[in-house]
């Protein structure tokens, strides 16, 4: 790539979002011209995003603190049918009022990364149904059908691996990317849209938006795409022992997102601040090549800004406060995540697997049957020992609670009602 004169894909190449672009150079001199208005689709298979999700949210972020416009592509109409890109089988399909419900619980999360309104650089939200509804399907197929090949469609990474393996790919899957094309075309019609971005696994479905648009409208339209997103284990970004890492308050506490962030490997620290921070590049630098203990300020600092751009800097800080308060004190903060539990269960006595589970701290009974046999359960800070030990009224400490914990970072609190 020669120079660069657009401070948008420069910040890109800088922070690490940059992977494919279709042409580079064309697309920042556009960008160098003025405002680009730019696209990522988000299919609306839960009521909320997780951690997976945030770099695609955090490119929108950054587009727009560039001096473009965002345009945030609910996919209310492709969700109907399910994107094969990196999956082994269909996906469930879901009705419309499920798709309506999780479009809801999803919009609330772009309010805190993006500025919304009628401007030239504020955000908007926009929902494929719109278009993709009221599609007369031979008419579409004559108008639009004629500009795929087949055969290059086979040869996408989305289809091809699902063949290699000899996993089923339903025809209706296979008109995701098709759709997926149209979309671009649209946004362009509509928004004056010139570039559509997205995830690797998502090349394939945005050259043949790129395409569709050149050959059925005259457009020039661009592409660029981010970098798969793994841990320096190998780990996919958004999961962890106790599940998804979610966007939204209501489906993860404040305190459970920073301590996630908290706990990042020591070679993903610098990557991730260039990512999900807006830390100036020399502050990273600095961080980045600490050593030893001295890791742990920087991933403090990450979890603080990561979550103060999630949820709100009260957030931030009170998880901040609550971590302090139990890895530097030895006690509790009130911010760790609890379950009620009522007295007369506990009078009876509960298995210790049981209420682990129930207390968020292993996806299943099994699960944390396996970290007990492991040594990596407590209450109350003491080690469990057998795995059919009972927690009852007596396990009930000073403060009036009792303290779970999952190895050395991951605690919750059961409070008796």
């Amino acid at each position: 790539m020669t120079a660069l004169c657009s401070d948008f894909l420069n910040a890109v190449g800088e922070r690490g979002f940059l992977h494919q672009c279709t042409d580079s150079e064309a697309l920042d001199k556009l960008c160098a011209e003025g405002p680009v208005s730019a696209y990522i689709g988000f299919d609306a298979t839960a009521d909320s995003l997780h951690v997976g999700s945030l770099v695609p949210i955090m490119l929108l972020r950054l587009l727009q603190r560039t001096g473009h416009k965002p345009i945030v592509l609910m996919g209310g109409g492709t969700t109907k049918i399910g994107d094969p890109s990196g999956k082994d089988e269909q996906r469930q399909l879901l009705t419309e009022a499920d798709i309506n419900r999780n479009i809801d619980g999803i919009k609330g999360v772009f309010e805190k990364f993006l500025t919304f309104g009628d401007g030239p650089t504020d955000a908007i939200t926009v929902n494929n149904a719109e278009w993709l509804d009221e599609l007369a399907y031979i008419e579409f197929l004559r108008e639009y059908g004629r500009h795929f090949s087949v055969n290059r469609m086979l040869s996408f990474d989305s289809v091809k691996l699902r063949l290699e393996r000899e996993q089923p790919l339903s025809f209706l899957e296979f008109n995701y990317m098709v759709l997926q094309a149209y979309d671009f075309v649209e946004l362009g019609r509509r928004y004056k849209c010139r570039l559509q971005m997205g995830g690797s696994d998502q090349w394939g479905n945005i050259v043949n938006g790129v395409d569709l648009g050149r050959r059925s409208a005259q457009m020039e339209l661009y592409g660029l795409t981010t970098p798969l997103m793994t841990t320096a284990s190998g780990a996919k970004m958004g999961k962890t022992a106790s599940g998804a890492v979610w966007l939204n308050e209501d489906r993860l506490p404040a305190y459970d997102y920073w301590q996630y962030w908290r706990n990042t490997e020591d070679a993903d620290v610098g990557r991730f601040l260039r990512l999900f921070t807006e830390l100036p590049i020399d502050e990273i630098t600095r961080l980045e090549a600490l050593e030893g203990a001295e890791i742990n300020d920087a991933k403090i600092i990450l979890a603080n800004e990561a979550t103060r751009l999630c949820r709100g800097d009260d957030a931030a800080a009170t998880a901040a406060e609550t971590a302090r308060k139990t890895f530097v004190d030895g006690n509790f903060g009130a911010d760790l995540p609890s379950v009620d539990v009522p007295k007369s269960e506990l009078e009876e006595g509960i298995p210790a697997f049981v209420l682990m589970a129930r207390a968020g701290l292993s996806q299943s009974n099994g699960e944390a049957r396996r970290l007990i046999r492991g040594g990596g359960a407590r209450i109350n800070d003491e080690k469990i020992d057998d795995e059919s030990q009972t927690v009852s009224l007596a396990d009930i400490n000073d403060q009036g609670v009792i303290k779970l914990s999952a190895g050395k970072k991951r605690h919750a609190l059961v409070r008796p009602s």
